[in-house]
Parts: C-alpha cells; sequence; structure tokens
C-alpha cells in the first residue's frame, strides 16, 4: 500500500513510507490530536510496529535502548505541547552520550503558529542545545526530504538526536512521494587524515596509556582497538560508556577510571607519559581525581567530534577522525614490557565492600544476576555503579554517563527486548529510579517483553544519602523514602514478581525468573547504608 513512488498521497501516508523506505521496523509513542492522521495510517498497514509506551520521556528512553542494541537510529513519535515538552530529557541524555535518534514531534496548524494556540511551544529552539539538529516542517512538499536528512544526520560523526517538528496540516495536506532513500549526508567537518605526528608521538613515548570511550564502539573499532593495544604493549582504561570496547578479562585491560573508577585504572594515568584518548570527552568524572599537575603530560586526543578536543583538558596533537580509521592507519613499535610489567603490580583489590550487616549486599546480587545475563541496563544511583563495577566480559551494558538520567533504564529495557526479544534484558533499578517509569510496567506486559526487572530496594536515594553522609554530617534530609509493594504492584499489571530478603533465597528465585521469556520483577532488600 505504501510503496509505490512519485504518487500523490497524503502527509501522514508520505510520513510512514519514508520512514520505511529508511529502514525503519519500530517506532515507540503515545497518540494526542495533532498526529491522529498519522497513528489512522499506521492502523492500515503492517511494515511499521508502533510500541505504545505509558509516558513520552519513557518513548526516548526506549528509543535509545532500541538503538543501542539494534545499531540503527531509534524513532519517536509524538503529539505537539507536553508530548513534545517530555521528550526534552531524553533528547539531551541521548545528545550527550552519541544515541541516534529521530524525534517526530507534531506541531499546531501552520495558520495558528505564533498565535499562542492551544498546546503551542517551539520544540525545536527548546532543544537547540541538546540536539543535533532540528528541523519545522509546514508543507507535505519538504516532509520526505526532511525526515530523510533527519536520519543522515543523526547517524553521521557523533551520532545524535534531531528534531523534525510537523504542523498538523501537513498530515492531511496532498503531495508527491517520491520513493527517495538515504543518500549519505556529509557533514560540513573536514576529518584529519594524517596521522604522521601522531605516530611519531606514540613511537617516542615510553609509558604510553589508552583510555577508550563511547566513540571506540561508535566505530565498530572494538577489533582495531584490541590489535593496536596488543602491538602497543600498551595499559587500556575505558570510561563509564567505554566499557565494552576493550575486553574485560584481557590482561592489558585496568578498568573504569575516574571517581567510581578502579585506583589502578587511575593510577595507570598517574605513571603514563603519554595519553592516548580514544573517543572519550574526559569530562570532569574523570578530571576531577587528578591534581592538576598529575595531567601535566603529553596528550594525544581523536574525537569524531572536533568540539571535544581539547575541551576538557590541554592536548599536545588532536585529530578529528574516526576511531577506527585512526588505529588502522597507525604503524606503531611495540613498548617494552617493562612498562606493562611493572603496572600490573598496582591492580589493587579494588572496590572492596563494606559490609554494615547480614542483609544482602548489591555486589552480592549483582554478581548472581550476571550469571544469566546477555544485556542490561541501569537507572541512574548507586546501584549503577555496583553494576559497572562488577560487570563480566560478555555482556552487552546500557546505561545514561553523560547526563545521568534516573528513569532511563527500565524503558531503555523495554526497547532493547524490542530490538532483540530473543535476549534475556536485564533492567537494575534503584527503588528511587524505578519509580520515575514504574508505569512502563504496563509496557512491558502489554508486549510480554522479557524483560526481568532487578529493583536493589534500600529505601533510600541512594547516591544522594552518601553524598549527605560525606558532606553533612549524615543528615539524610529527603533522601528516606516510603515505596509501595513492588511485588503487589507487578502483580496488578499482571506481572510475575518476588521478593528477595536474604542470601540463601538469591539464587533459587533468580533461576525462576529466568526460566522462561516472561517478564519478571524482583524486589531485593538491600542493607539501606552500604556505601560505593
Amino acid at each position: 500500500m505504501f510503496q509505490v513512488k512519485t504518487k500523490l498521497l497524503n502527509g501522514a501516508q508520505i510520513l510512514i513510507n519514508t520512514l520505511t523506505n529508511a529502514g525503519v521496523n519500530t517506532i515507540f509513542g503515545y497518540p494526542g490530536s495533532v498526529v491522529l492522521n498519522v497513528y489512522e495510517e499506521l492502523s492500515k498497514q503492517n511494515l511499521l510496529r508502533h510500541i505504545l509506551v505509558r509516558h513520552e520521556q519513557a518513548a526516548i528512553h526506549a528509543a535509545e535502548g532500541y538503538a543501542k542494541v539494534s545499531n540503527k537510529a531509534g524513532v519517536v513519535l509524538v503529539t505537539s505541547g507536553p508530548g513534545a515538552t517530555n521528550i526534552v530529557t531524553g533528547c539531551a541524555d541521548a545528545y550527550f552520550d552519541g544515541i541516534p535518534l529521530v524525534i517526530l514531534t507534531g506541531q499546531v496548524d501552520k495558520n495558528l503558529l505564533g498565535k499562542n494556540a492551544f498546546q503551542e511551544i517551539d520544540i525545536v529552539q527548546m532543544t537547540e542545545n541538546c540536539s543535533k539538529a532540528g528541523f519545522r516542517v509546514t508543507d507535505a512538499d519538504m516532509l520526505e526530504k526532511t525526515i530523510l536528512k533527519a536520519f543522515e544526520i543523526s547517524q553521521s560523526g557523533k551520532k545524535g538526536p534531531v528534531i523534525v517538528d510537523i504542523t498538523q496540516n501537513v498530515f492531511s495536506d496532498i503531495s508527491n512521494f517520491y520513493g527517495e532513500n538515504i543518500s549519505g549526508y556529509q557533514p560540513e567537518t573536514q576529518y584529519d587524515k594524517d596521522f604522521t605526528s601522531a605516530q611519531k608521538l606514540i613511537n617516542t613515548s615510553h609509558k604510553p596509556a589508552i583510555i577508550t570511550g563511547a566513540g571506540v564502539l561508535h566505530s565498530n573499532a572494538e577489533k582495531e582497538l584490541f590489535e593496536f593495544a596488543k602491538t602497543l604493549n600498551a595499559p587500556v582504561v575505558s570510561t563509564m560508556l567505554g566499557i565494552g570496547s576493550y575486553p574485560l578479562n584481557d590482561e592489558n585491560y585496568f578498568g573504569m577510571l575516574g571517581i567510581y573508577g578502579k585506583n589502578s585504572a587511575n593510577e595507570v594515568l598517574r605513571k603514563s607519559d603519554l595519553l592516548l584518548i580514544l573517543g572519550a570527552r574526559f569530562n570532569d568524572r574523570i578530571t576531577s581525581v587528578f591534581r592538576p599537575e598529575e595531567l601535566n603530560k603529553k596528550i594525544l586526543q581523536v574525537d569524531i567530534n572536533s568540539e571535544e578536543l581539547g575541551r576538557n583538558v590541554n592536548v599536545t596533537e588532536k585529530y578529528c577522525c574516526d576511531i577506527k580509521e585512526f588505529v588502522q592507519n597507525i604503524t606503531v613499535s611495540p613498548k617494552s614490557a617493562d612498562w606493562l610489567n611493572s603496572i600490573q603490580k598496582i591492580k589493587v583489590q579494588d572496590n572492596i565492600i563494606s559490609r554494615k550487616s547480614n542483609m544482602l549486599h548489591s555486589c552480592d546480587v549483582i554478581k548472581e544476576i550476571y550469571k544469566h545475563t546477555e544485556i542490561v541496563t541501569t537507572e541512574v544511583g548507586q546501584h549503577q555503579i555496583f553494576a559497572v563495577q562488577n560487570l563480566t566480559q560478555g555482556i552487552k551494558f546500557i546505561t545514561s554517563g553523560g547526563f545521568g538520567t534516573m528513569g532511563f533504564g527500565f524503558p531503555a529495557a523495554i526497547g532493547a527486548a524490542v530490538a532483540n526479544p530473543e535476549k534475556h534484558v536485564v533492567c537494575i533499578a534503584g527503588d528511587g529510579s524505578f519509580q520515575m517509569n514504574i508505569q512502563e510496567l504496563a509496557t512491558v506486559k502489554e508486549y510480554n517483553l522479557p524483560v526481568k526487572i532487578m529493583v536493589l530496594n534500600n529505601g533510600y536515594l541512594g547516591m544522594v544519602r552518601q553524598l549527605q553522609e560525606s558532606r553533612f554530617d549524615g543528615n539524610y534530609y529527603e533522601t528516606r523514602i516510603s515505596n509501595p509493594d513492588f511485588v503487589k504492584l507487578a502483580e496488578s499489571y499482571g506481572i510475575q514478581a518476588a521478593r528477595v530478603s536474604s542470601p540463601d533465597e538469591l539464587k533459587a528465585v533468580l533461576e525462576k525468573a529466568f526460566e522462561d521469556n516472561s517478564p519478571f520483577l524482583i524486589d531485593f532488600i538491600i542493607e539501606p547504608m552500604e556505601e560505593i
């Protein structure tokens, strides 16, 4: 029905045709009056699957999870006014972490623009600082080309979200559909090709250290990075979003660096004479760990986004290019084994658990969860750091890094499960952050998604409570929270659930949760005063 080219169609039909031509098969959304023409056309076709969430913020986080697993741009469809403004947090989250999204927002009729009409808001202007680009479409003739351009921009360079705001009249207006395909948008940035100086800098160093970020994963350069590090005989550390870019169990890997990273990873940076920063922003979560003089050394930074080069640290050499292209075109000489051997000695026992009682501890729970896990998403808080610190090789890890968004993990797990329903998707959540988008239990049940929800319930906003302990002498103001009965709540949605309050129950309940592909929630009663 929607595959005939150069045919007169209404804007809603053009939109659906254009999305399918761009390779889209799933969109996450929530209807409203302005976009009802689109929903009418969606009901008449079977090429696009629409996942109905219960809140627009959940739609965009689900699209992020989908994009992470499918390696395609996630697509979101929401209505005007509050429907559009509810996506702003997720848009910023995707912008910080480089996740490709195309966000379609409804807008009032073009004849009402600028008149403060019901639910009128300039979402393009509102998101210009947290999106790669934004477009407003007021004429059906503009729609097809604009949508295709949005996909091109979202997936080029450093990936990210693009807003397409469409006035209501466009969906009913008639125009030609040309059936064009994505042509390959070329950003204006001129990428570096000559790496002669970088090669000299690396080969004249004695103690280089490699810092990997999300840029390595975005460029699919994991294999090339491994070969590069092995040839160079250099230690590797990663940012939180760079986890998975290098094998966690390899002898060259020293773990995550930064505030909540491993001591040994941070020591690698202190002892090195050259930092090779590959696809990492090197933000304050890292730099705040070090004294200025400890970063006063030769630094080489490579990133696809020129704006990140030298932003947070003074660099000796900087290259704007794809990480894979960089490591493939550098010929390096192996460093003496003495360098790697000497720093192997600083692999001290990190992240020692401080046990305050015989209650369950998050680390114990997470280690058992990981025995069943293939894809894991997290919310944001103490549990997120415990999840990172105990991650094992072979698990795909999805979290909110740059923006630290509570409410991300559960809907992201939904998107991940939609993208790959054959795998067990686990959401590790705190009792505080889980309640940010708890209504999506309805979405999980409606689509029978194989999401296993692991709530680490300590009765606090744990990360903030820990900061109150260190900064304000334990004045736990407004961080002690009262929770619903998560088991009864899940069961009220028709989802199986159980509670675990002692170590003896842990393994048996987890085995039950993973015995099939049905959704399942476990409420783990955790030691309330545990610390990272």
